[in-house]
């Protein structure tokens, strides 16, 4: 069963400074119908303004990806961590016990693109963590690359719960395959251009929850930016 969630449904909230969509329920936007998806309990597409951001801020027992679409996002935290992320990096926080991090634009001439992305990890109590890794564009260019897994195999950033996320940069007109291994369920995000997907046409910020499945197969009908999540 495949059931879309369209951009347009999302929730929505103007900050001046940001515009965010909801996939899920987050802050005072509450729809009891997508409170999450299996482990995936926040995906929120942001647009912040040039040198803008979260002032320092605390989280706990979650685990908090970033994936910057366009422009770049300085963070800073109480482990002592400060990086930039920019396109084709990728960020995983551990919250753990609790983190105190602060999130902001750099750029004074750029809008700032990401999705914050939260998993709720294996168990509470982890010891805080962080790790950013780059993938490179030819090994997301019409495949799947993984860049997040529970084992942190074949270089992915290593998540504290059974959920592999996966990339891609897919040509218009190539297609993509995924197996599902049994009991498995999935969650396809397009981030960018549009795809084909059991017969659904899907565009830049729709969602598809994807359940007794035995694989899926999806054709980017334009040039199309991906993430996929395989979850138990």
């Amino acid at each position: 069963m495949i059931t879309a969630r369209l951009s347009k449904d999302r929730g929505h909230a103007d900050h001046g400074w940001l515009q965010t969509r909801h996939t899920f329920s987050f802050g005072a936007y509450h729809d009891p119908m997508h409170l999450g998806f299996r482990a995936l309990r926040v995906i929120n597409e942001d647009l912040v303004q040039p040198a803008r951001g979260f002032s320092t801020h605390p989280h706990r027992d979650m685990e908090i990806l970033t994936y910057v679409v366009s422009g770049a996002i300085e963070h800073k935290d109480s482990l002592g961590n400060g990086s930039i992320i920019r396109p084709g990096e990728v960020q995983r926080m551990t919250a753990g016990t609790g983190v105190t991090h602060s999130e902001f634009n750099p750029l004074d001439d750029q809008l700032l693109h990401l999705l914050q992305i939260w998993i709720v990890p294996e168990r509470l109590g982890l010891q805080p963590g962080y790790e950013q890794r780059a993938f490179a564009a030819d090994a997301r260019g019409d495949a799947w690359c993984i860049v997040a897994s529970r084992d942190g195999r074949d270089g992915s950033l290593v998540l504290h719960q059974d959920v592999a996320l996966y990339t891609s940069l897919l040509t218009a007109g190539m297609g993509l395959r995924h197996e599902f291994t049994t009991g498995r369920h999935g969650w396809l995000q397009v981030v960018g251009g549009s795809v084909a997907l059991g017969g659904e046409r899907l565009d830049a910020g729709d969602g598809a929850a994807i359940s007794d499945e035995t694989s899926i197969e999806l054709r980017a009908t334009e040039d199309a930016e991906l993430l996929f999540f395989d979850l138990a």
